[in-house]
């Protein structure tokens, strides 16, 4: 009995191991292109590709409220490639709003499932 106990938190520690640095690289990704779509507004279809990918590992492993989050993430960079550029006097004009983090509900999502006792 004791060794299913230890085989079960071995798994359980691979497996957050595993969604934290699918997270990280996500976030990463993410902050690069949403930087990227503010000063660009011509985005290329295989700039996404590594990011999309990203998503789909996500649909296998991880919550339907991470999913969401990262759809949603995906769907804030695009949009934003669709907007004109921004100068770095229009960011320091929106800087105490949320859209300079389209991470955060991305990020509160994943700190609530990888929180301990939460799976």
């Amino acid at each position: 009995m004791s060794h299913r106990v230890q085989f079960r938190a071995q798994e359980y520690t691979r497996s957050v191991s595993h969604r934290e640095e699918l997270y990280k690289s996500f976030i990463e990704e993410a902050s690069k292109l949403y930087a990227d779509a503010y000063e660009n507004d011509n985005a290329r279809v295989s700039t996404l590709v590594g990011l999309s990918a990203l998503v789909s590992r996500m649909r296998i492993l991880s919550s339907p409220a991470i999913v969401r989050s990262a759809d949603e993430v995906v769907r804030k960079i695009i949009e934003t490639y669709h907007r004109p550029n921004k100068t770095l006097g229009d960011v320091v004009e929106i800087i105490d709003h949320d859209e300079l983090n389209p991470l955060k509900d991305f990020s509160n999502a994943c700190r609530e499932e990888l929180r301990p006792g939460s799976l």
